[in-house]
């Protein structure tokens, strides 16, 4: 894998309180040349802010660095309407985003926003129906007439800006099947890593789904969220008891990372705060100045 096709990015859970510093915080990544940044979707917390309206805001005020969220609550952002959203900011941004995408968790809150619920299976099947449909309402062409189980469309002009590359956040196997199919990139859920059963079970999922399909299933990548401390000194064991990634020195992080992607297939990793919800800019600039360019020249050499 080229060291370019390696991805490092930050996420945050930003609330109203948030917004001087989640500006600086994306502004200092973007300077340091930081791929990404994301930020979650959950509608029905009114303390958060609104997840694309900050991620606009956050684009605007930015020059390089690509936004996504993570994951959209697709059950209360319909299909043809988030396709609009997502091409536009492709638009306004100069590319500069991708469509994370999640089959909708939550649904007791999300019954709360009026959204009437879904069976699991149900949902599932609406997901893979909106990146179907997203894809098709972008890039130009003919009027778009789409007629699916949960989405309908009649005779609606696709933007003219590509569709964003779809990365999900697909946990059981229906789902991680559908993102063989139709999406670009996953994103394991419950933080999972590269050593953990989750990944090492679900990844063939996706694997064979994709072959079936008739993809490359090396085409769609996995970026992984987690969190982690950056120490001074070497810590005694990287994980813990129950295998998760705890953190470690630079040289800790440098190496682990080199071997998810070199041995595991890793292909991004998303930094989340520990016990913060806007994560520190000193540790941001460790992670952007010292280990992400350090794992890719490993990659490279």
């Amino acid at each position: 894998m080229s060291p370019r096709d390696v991805v490092f990015g930050f996420g945050a859970h930003p609330s109203t309180d948030d917004i001087p510093e989640l500006l600086r915080t994306a502004q200092q990544a973007d300077r340091d040349g930081l791929d990404h940044f994301t930020l979650f979707d959950h509608p029905y917390a009114g303390g958060w802010l609104d997840a694309y309206a900050a991620l606009g805001f956050v684009l605007g005020r930015t020059e390089h660095i690509t936004g996504l969220v993570n994951v959209t609550n697709l059950p209360t952002r319909p299909a043809p309407m988030l396709a609009r959203t997502v091409t536009s900011l492709s638009a306004l941004s100069g590319g500069r985003v991708v469509l994370g995408l999640g089959a909708g968790g939550r649904w007791d809150r999300i019954a709360d926003m009026g959204v009437p619920p879904l069976s699991p299976g149900a949902a599932v099947d609406a997901f893979e129906e909106a990146i179907v449909l997203v894809k098709l309402l972008s890039g130009g062409g003919a009027p778009v007439t789409y007629q699916g189980d949960h989405y309908q469309v009649r005779h609606i002009e696709p933007a003219p800006v590509a569709a964003p590359p779809v990365w999900t956040g697909s946990v059981g196997p229906k789902s991680l099947a559908a993102t063989g199919r139709v999406a670009d990139g996953w994103i394991p859920g419950h933080a999972s890593d590269w050593l953990s059963e989750r990944y090492l079970s679900s990844r063939p999922v996706i694997d064979e789904a994709a072959a079936s399909a008739g993809r490359d299933p090396s085409e769609i990548r996995t970026v992984f969220n987690f969190p982690g401390r950056i120490t001074d000194r070497p810590l005694p064991a990287t994980r813990d008891h129950d295998g998760r990634w705890i953190g470690g020195s630079t040289d800790q992080w440098i190496e682990e990372l080199t071997g998810a992607v070199l041995e595991h297939g890793a292909s991004g990793f998303t930094l989340f705060a520990v016990g913060e919800d806007i994560l520190d800019r000193t540790v941001l600039a460790r992670w952007a100045q010292e280990i992400a360019p350090a794992v890719r020249e490993a990659i490279a050499t």
